[in-house]
């Protein structure tokens, strides 16, 4: 009985940062949220996003009323500050060196109780904004758990790199099931090409929001993302 008061004690502490945290966001970084009902109510689900900041775990956490459970690298726990943020929204680190198999069996374990990971698919932030070729570990996820996979873009309101006081639009996509991105067996080929898949349901998102902001297409200048 004890284990379970504790657990509820950690959603209520999640939910009250949640709320802070959402307080401060929405008007200092003026985010704007496109597609919140796509997000499952329940059941296991891959939030699968581009990395532009590092802010955009807490910009996602406070985008949507589930908790999200992050995959994210070392480096980003160091600091007080954005490390005791991480972990009150619920991230583990990514540890290098190690091939990211501990963060891996976290993530199966949190898939089987019905959680929401977060990974952010292309690995690291871009520098410029652009979209970068994926890694594999959101696809390999989707094959072993069967989770859907739901894309998200976290474009600026310009285009461009994200800053405060600029306008920030988090676009979240209708869930891909897992089987629909066919994944035969986990061979680099097979997770490369289902990692491509996400991507371009990322870019896609993305492109809407730069149409229905009458700013220009990035379609040719993404490095590899869909390749």
């Amino acid at each position: 009985m004890a284990e379970k008061r504790g657990a509820r004690r950690k959603d209520l502490l999640y939910l009250i940062g949640q709320l802070l945290l959402a307080l401060f966001y929405y008007p200092v970084f003026r985010i704007s949220v496109r597609g919140r009902e796509n997000i499952p109510k329940a059941g296991p689900v891959l939030l699968c996003s581009n990395h532009m900041a590092k802010r955009d775990p807490v910009m996602l956490g406070v985008a949507q009323w589930r908790q999200v459970l992050y995959m994210a690298k070392e480096e980003l726990f160091r600091g007080k500050f954005l490390g005791g943020l991480m972990r009150l929204l619920g991230a583990f680190p990514v540890i290098r060196g190690s091939g990211g198999t501990d963060a891996l069996e976290n993530a199966y374990k949190l898939l089987d109780e019905n959680g929401m990971v977060g990974i952010f698919i292309e690995g690291t932030r871009s520098k410029d904004g652009l979209l970068q070729r994926p890694k594999t570990g959101a696809a390999l996820l989707a094959y072993r758990t069967k989770s859907p996979v739901v894309p998200v873009c976290i474009p600026t309101g310009d285009g461009g790199l994200p800053k405060m006081f600029k306008r920030h639009i988090i676009n979240i996509g209708k869930p891909i099931p897992a089987k629909d991105l066919n994944i035969k067996d986990d061979s680099s080929l097979e997770l490369r090409r289902a990692s491509r898949t996400i991507m371009k349901e990322i870019a896609g998102l993305r492109e809407e929001t730069l149409k229905e902001l009458g700013l220009p297409s990035q379609a040719g200048e993404d490095r590899e993302a869909a390749r």
